[in-house]
């Protein structure tokens, strides 16, 4: 009779099927309630201005909004599941690369759960972004440097490392930060004899051909991504301490979990078995102490952690063969679990704002601020998912008591990106005007073809606009007691009578922040 038994690298796979299907299934149930995130109305819009660059990003995630909406649609369920299906290919990914690194099926298990109970992971897939595709460049080119370090003689992985790398590059520029931990990780490492491979050059010339059209983008348009930045840094980011960024990857991470990718990074520099790809653990130490000096967010960091995940499931399963403590494996995946279950509502919006505020109150967690505004009753991931059609119905009422002459001359002015996305989407109910925006890629877009006779505007000071308007009246005030606090208590005003026009005051109110 033929054996019918799975084989250990089959019950893997498996494995790993089911924990993709988890994750799709979470993620998909959590989006049926969910509302739209701040940026998704900004990737959305930009999806409508297709170019090969924008003032804080490059055109990847705009190009992915694009064909989207196109095929299905702009729901938030259609937006978002590009970001639900990449975030289960992460959690595949991870549990192949510790498979490439040695590892059997516990290691293959351990280490796909890991990527798909981190919290920061959760969150990010949680929303459409260029966040979750940053994930997914650094764990394929991951992948990629372990299959050259066992096999460098594949011209195709070459070609597409180079791909993957450039694609990675203008979908966000971090990019560049696992860039040149590999090239640091070349030098410090025995693959420095690729130096004198081509191949290696090979693949940078396709990264950076690829990338070529945005750095001209940026050229032409004055550098704005460098301002955008500079102006984070100093007006908008908080600057973290070396050791408060650590702490946060160590809670964006899950405490439960950072044994495991610590127990990789040991590996990676430590262990016989593991120094072969110690390439990998001198990325994530060339980029740690980077992003630290440049005052980098701390998630900026995560993308990181899968290949550490995996390294690290393959250390313990290796440790637990040794001893033969089998027991220690049932014991690791229930802390993991545990943990994992414990922390979820604080990364995704699984419970309503009143049982998410009263749960993180009991827990005693508080989500660490990463910029300089006041924080609500909700961390601002989540804050940042309320009030945006009740803002639009409050602008739209204004708009609709207006003279029908007046609302054909009439523009909207959005003292933001998230505002102005807000109204481009859901403005549609009330048939209102695109808005216009000074801030960030909103700026290139331009005033449109109005001269701003008529204007309502949301988001900006009332002595910024006595400076435009000779007739400022307050409409209507809007208030969302969960949204961020400088999106609510949030004055409407409808200004008459400009002393100058949008089209000569435009290049005067640049926003790059």
């Amino acid at each position: 009779m033929p054996n019918s038994s799975y084989s250990s690298d089959q019950k893997a796979t498996l494995l790993l099927i089911f924990l993709v299907l988890l994750k799709v299934l979470l993620h998909c149930w959590v989006n049926l309630h969910d509302n739209f995130f701040r940026d998704e109305f900004y990737y959305m819009a930009c999806g409508q201005h297709l170019d090969f660059g924008y003032v804080d990003h490059p055109p990847f995630v705009a190009v992915v909004a694009f064909i989207t909406q196109a095929l299905l649609g702009d729901s938030l369920f259609a937006l978002r599941l590009p970001a639900v299906l990449v975030g289960a290919l992460i959690v595949y990914l991870t549990g192949r690369l510790a498979r490439e690194l040695g590892g059997g099926l516990f290691a293959q298990g351990l280490a796909g759960l890991s990527m798909l109970l981190m919290p920061i992971c959760l969150a990010i897939t949680g929303y459409f972004s260029m966040n979750i595709f940053d994930y997914l460049f650094w764990l394929l080119s991951a992948y990629l440097l372990v299959a050259l370090i066992k096999n460098d003689d594949q011209p195709r992985i070459w070609i597409i490392l180079g791909m993957i790398m450039g694609i990675g590059l203008i979908n966000k520029i971090s990019m560049l930060f696992f860039g040149f931990g590999l090239f640091v990780g070349l030098i410090l490492s025995p693959q420095r004899q690729w130096f004198k491979n081509k191949r290696l050059w090979i693949t940078g010339l396709i990264s950076f051909g690829i990338f070529l059209p945005h750095i001209i983008w940026q050229f032409s348009n004055d550098w704005p991504t460098l301002e955008f930045m500079n102006n984070a840094r100093l007006y908008k980011n908080i600057a973290l301490s070396p050791l408060q960024f650590i702490k946060d990857q160590i809670i964006m991470t899950h405490p439960s979990l950072t044994p495991i990718w610590l127990t990789g990074l040991f590996w990676l520099f430590f262990s016989n078995k593991g120094k072969r790809f110690r390439m990998l653990g001198w990325i994530y130490a060339t980029v740690l102490p980077l992003m630290i000096i440049m005052k980098g967010k701390a998630y900026y960091l995560t993308p990181v952690y899968g290949m550490l995940f995996a390294a690290g499931a393959v250390c313990i399963e290796n440790a637990i063969r040794r001893l033969g403590w089998n027991w220690l494996k049932p014991a690791v995946v229930i802390v993991v679990i545990i943990g994992g279950i414990i922390i979820a509502p604080l990364a995704l919006p699984i419970l309503s704002p009143e049982v998410f505020i009263a749960y993180s109150n009991k827990l005693g967690i508080k989500t660490s601020a990463e910029e300089k505004h006041d924080q609500g009753a909700l961390p601002q991931s989540f804050a940042d998912r309320q009030g945006w059609e009740e803002m639009v119905d409050a602008i739209g009422k204004v708009y609709q008591e207006l003279p029908q002459v007046d609302q054909a001359k009439c523009v909207i002015i959005a003292g933001n990106y998230g505002e102005a996305g807000a109204i481009d989407y859901f403005g549609k109910k009330y048939d209102l005007p695109k808005a216009i925006s000074s801030h960030n890629s909103y700026f290139l877009w331009g005033p449109g073809d109005k001269n701003g006779e008529i204007a309502i505007s949301v988001g900006s000071s009332r002595n910024s606009l006595d400076k435009v308007f000779d007739n400022v009246q307050q409409a209507t005030m809007i208030v969302h007691p969960l949204s961020m606090p400088y999106e609510s208590n949030l004055p409407v005003y409808l200004c008459r009578q400009p002393k100058i026009t949008l089209k000569e005051i435009w290049p005067q109110v640049k926003n790059y922040n």
